[in-house]
């Protein structure tokens, strides 16, 4: 193999190279190989699919480029000969390429990216690529002409894989969460296709061809086979290319069904909707069916049985409604219905009647016949200015005491459903207060890197004795409009420093942030309740966090100045809530003494699946280290998001459903015991 014969008794072949396949053989790899990275990156998004799917495209489309640029760059090659491929060694030798593609990104796109693991996936790429060429080269067949290797050129292509190998992949690996620079995957994608054709072109140098002495040559070249050679290869470049552009594109598809999609009912989700009815000129008219009492259902039966009540209810709402109005699944018990003109109104209406008809009738789910109870609340735009106030009314109608849920239509009346409604909970604060129908709910923040309980932020909801559970989206804004939150906010600060205290003698250090309205902000009276509470309960006040929305900052940025500096002074953390919703952050920012940035929540639902939406939070993040300042991230939901945000610079905090929901103060005692236990093990 390696013995050159005499040369007395052989003729030595010299070949040359037709330089345009070269060019293509390169372009092959090079294009491979960027297509493997892009592949590969997959991986650090949400997806899907298995990351091991992503990675054995990546490895296929890698190791099939290599084996491309392989016979192309072996079609290059003029002698004076026929030739012919063994089909069987052919098909074997693309093996070891895919098979160390696949080992090497497994490797650089694990957790662990030492240069050690580098290495050794370096000289299992580089042997792999070696394989696959001197397999290849056994697959090759000449009529009466023989070859042999020169060692020394022989060892060189191989080092020269093994090294080309590992700068790429030590490149990838170390810059794996930029290779969403095209500049920088272009260069890594440039690197691993040279570390193919270099050590390509330097095992054909390392051939010698001979045939005997006394062998005539029939001087028929093997060019002849050499169109259909490289078109065949490209066209099966072409495939994989393809197929790995369509399988991203499926993923993406899948990813946006699952984002803005119900995947029960296949109906479009909330997200859809709430984008809908906050774009001017969409609607003339919302409609909510309301399904009473689903979790009875759900506690009977199981969740099963209650997924079937809303498959069942989905289907007529489907069957019966218009063409032109759109149907929703807004919430778990709630579906919405969105009309576009005032003569779709009147359909809408319509269908909503009908559904009550087919509902107020016993329904046979999974043979058990059953009454459920609903109600739909339609509210229609008469005037312009209704348009951002119509789901509002829906829901005040929803909210309405007179509701009886059994399957009315009741269309919205500001004589009925607002001053009623309005005048009852503003009439009732006081007793709130008194006999704790407000209550509070603690969610947590943790740190993601260390995974340690920061903190909780204290959130106020009220259990009314008529309206029931209500949404701290609809109290509140009645409360402010009435100047009933300054009370209400008091409220909330002593039962908050009081716990705080309580944990304190128990020897637990937990700082709790409490949410201030606006114009409470730069109110005197709120340092001297605050001041006068830290008195009273005798508690460290580093342990409570105050927290305002930058848009009630900059209505008063001057005022809101002097009474952080108070706050700051009198040793409580300020936080900026809500960041990057407002127009003047900046502008305003950097005069703001506060400690925190807390990061809105709709920064953080298109993470990572948009790239836009990822590389405004990586600006933000970077804006409030460059500042100093704490970074607590807020309505994290998903794993992806999780993982996405451990990849981006800078210590941040978490919170959001991702770990806990806000919980009562019995249940938020239960959870930290269980996530320190279990983060500890």
């Amino acid at each position: 193999m390696f013995t050159l014969p005499d040369s007395s008794k052989v003729v030595y072949l010299e070949g040359h190279y037709s330089m345009p396949v070269v060019a293509l053989s390169l372009i092959i790899a090079c294009i491979s190989a960027y297509t493997a990275i892009s592949i590969n990156e997959r991986i650090r998004y949400n997806s899907f699919f298995h990351r091991y799917v992503w990675l054995t495209l990546a490895s296929f489309t890698m190791g099939f480029g290599i084996w491309s640029m392989h016979f192309i760059g072996m079609s290059a090659l003029m002698l004076p000969t026929s030739m012919h491929y063994h089909l069987g060694l052919t098909v074997l030798s693309v093996l070891p390429a895919m098979l160390a593609s696949f080992l090497a990104f497994y490797m650089t796109s694990s957790g662990s990216k030492s240069v050690t693991s580098i290495v050794i996936s370096g000289i299992v790429m580089g042997l792999g690529i070696s394989l696959m060429h001197y397999i290849g080269m056994m697959a090759m067949i000449m009529e009466d002409v023989q070859y042999t290797y020169r060692l020394n050129y022989f060892i060189l292509s191989v080092l020269i894989a093994i090294i080309v190998s590992f700068v790429s992949l030590f490149i990838f690996a170390r810059m794996n969460r930029f290779m969403n620079n095209l500049v920088l995957k272009l260069i890594t994608a440039i690197i691993m296709g040279l570390a193919v054709a270099s050590m390509h072109y330097t095992g054909m140098y390392a051939v010698k061809y001979y045939v005997d002495a006394d062998v005539q040559l029939n001087n028929s070249m093997h060019e002849m086979n050499v169109g259909f050679l490289i078109l065949s290869v490209a066209a099966g470049t072409f495939v994989v290319l393809f197929i790995s552009g369509l399988s991203a594109l499926l993923d993406r598809y899948v990813d946006y069904r699952l984002n803005y999609f119900d995947s029960l009912t296949r109906l479009p989700n909330r997200r859809q909707f709430e984008k809908i009815i906050h774009t001017p000129g969409n609607i003339k008219g919302l409609a909510v069916l309301h399904i009473h009492d689903l979790e009875k259902w759900n506690n009977t039966y199981g969740f099963e049985f209650g997924d079937e009540i809303i498959r069942y209810i989905e289907q007529i709402t489907v069957k019966l409604k218009p063409k032109t109005v759109a149907v929703y699944r807004i919430e778990g018990n709630r579906l919405g219905f969105i009309s576009t003109s005032k003569e779709d109104n009147k359909k809408m209406e319509e269908m909503a009647k009908q559904i009550c008809a087919i509902l107020s009738s016993a329904l046979n789910i999974n043979d058990r016949m059953i009454m459920i109870k609903t109600v739909f609340a339609i509210s229609l735009v008469e005037k312009k200015r209704d348009e951002t106030q119509v789901y509002e009314n829906a829901l005040a109608v929803l909210n309405h005491h007179s509701v009886k849920y059994e399957h009315e239509v009741i269309t919205y009346d500001p004589a009925i459903h607002v001053q009623s409604f309005q005048t009852t909970l503003i009439a009732d604060v006081e007793e709130a207060m008194s006999n704790d129908q407000f209550y509070l709910v603690y969610q947590p923040k943790v740190e993601m890197h260390s995974n340690k309980i920061t903190g909780h932020e204290a959130l106020l909801r009220w259990n009314h004795p008529i309206y029931g559970f209500l949404s701290p989206a609809v109290f509140i804004p009645i409360l402010e409009s009435a100047d009933k939150m300054f009370d209400v906010t008091d409220w909330v600060i002593d039962r908050v420093c009081r716990q705080i205290a309580e944990w304190e003698k128990n020897g637990t250090r937990k700082p709790v942030s409490v949410n201030i309205p606006g114009p409470y902000v730069t109110s005197p009276r709120l340092m001297s309740y605050l001041e006068d509470r830290v008195t009273k309960y005798g508690f460290n006040p580093e342990l409570l966090e105050l927290e305002m929305t930058e848009t009630s900052a900059v209505e008063n940025i001057e005022g809101a100045i002097q009474a952080v500096h108070a706050f700051r002074n009198f040793g409580f953390s300020v936080a900026l809530d809500d960041f990057g919703t407002g127009v003047s952050s900046l502008s305003y920012l950097k005069r703001l003494p506060v400690t925190t940035l807390k990061i809105d929540k709709s920064f953080v639902d298109g993470v990572p699946g948009s790239r836009k939406d990822s590389e405004i939070m990586k600006a933000i993040i970077a804006l409030g280290n460059s500042l100093h300042l704490n970074i607590v991230i807020e309505g994290v939901e998903t794993e992806q998001q999780v993982t996405y945000l451990s990849t981006v610079d800078g210590c941040k905090v978490l919170q959001g459903y991702y770990y806990a929901k806000p919980m009562v103060q019995s249940e938020l005692e239960d959870w930290c015991h269980n996530f320190t236990t279990k983060t500890a093990i």
